[in-house]
């Protein structure tokens, strides 16, 4: 049997989880000196009214190789796989801890770790993949040699409400933070070799930005794998969530249009309002 794992930064549903079977690995989360494990011990909304009292960003952490330990260990003794997912190595320490994991329960023939080179449902989409693959028969092995040539094919991008929350966490210079909020510019932020990059200004009201922000990538959104799309979200304006929801259902193209909402580690840096439409291009 393959085992799929995923940390917690995948941002995928409690219902997608269930669906596919996947073991979720939380990241932690300190506020302060307090600690708490990423989708367990605390939510998005309470990191939101700490960080906006005490005017900084959570810090976040990987999960230590323990914590990964425990979930390998179930497979130990026996002829199970793992496939693991996790954030891009560039973002965090769960990759080399979850290496390290498998190197130390002496499982390396067994345990398959996949640097994402991503974030947030850019993850999901592979391990969803991975999870169908493993229940068409492959083996480990096989799932991670697929799973390695699609990588490249995931489009992950979003557009910030604030650039408040980036700035915190030191993703942007005060003086760009100053000037975003001033003149209403919502950056587009998207992941590119595995790290976050601007790519594009909006300005306005953020409804209307999210929508030009989503338009933009009609070419590449009625080419694409038409199995799903992910419109994922930190506490976004149920309205402006609909809209896209319309816009991407009136091009006829994907077969399920998935909803789901950040989780602690994504929305400590994005912030509230955040939205991305992610998906794989065919």
């Amino acid at each position: 049997m393959v085992r799929i794992l995923a940390d917690s930064t995948c941002d995928l549903s409690p219902e997608l989880v269930e669906r596919y079977g996947i073991g979720i690995i939380p990241l932690y989360v300190h506020l302060g000196k307090e600690e708490y494990r990423d989708g367990i011990d605390i939510t998005p909304d309470e990191l939101y009214r700490w960080s906006d009292e005490h005017k900084t960003t959570p810090r976040t952490a990987a999960p230590g190789i323990v914590d990964i330990e425990e979930f390998l260990k179930a497979g130990k003794d026996g002829t199970d796989e793992f496939v693991v997912f996790t954030i891009s190595s560039s973002m965090s320490a769960s990759f080399n801890n979850s290496r390290l994991a498998a190197e130390g329960l002496e499982m390396t023939d067994r345990v398959f770790v996949i640097d994402s080179a991503n974030l947030s449902t850019g993850i999901g989409l592979l391990v969803i993949r991975a999870a169908e693959l493993a229940a068409q028969g492959m083996s480990g092995n096989e799932i991670a040699a697929q799973i390695e040539k699609l990588r490249g094919a995931v489009r992950a991008s979003f557009v910030v409400d604030t650039l408040t929350y980036l700035y915190r966490g030191g993703r942007c210079s005060g003086l760009s933070a100053l000037f975003g909020s001033a003149l209403k510019i919502h950056p587009r932020i998207a992941v590119v070799d595995g790290a976050m990059r601007p790519e594009k200004k909006y300005r306005g009201r953020l409804s209307k930005c999210v929508l030009e922000y989503v338009r933009d990538m009609e070419e590449d959104l009625k080419t694409a794998q038409s199995d799903r799309v992910f419109i994922t979200h930190s506490k976004c304006d149920p309205e402006i969530v609909e809209s896209v929801r319309a816009y991407l259902k009136s091009l006829n193209h994907f077969d399920e249009i998935l909803e789901t909402r950040a989780g602690g580690v994504v929305s400590c840096h994005c912030g509230p309002g955040t939205l991305g439409v992610l998906f794989i291009v065919g």
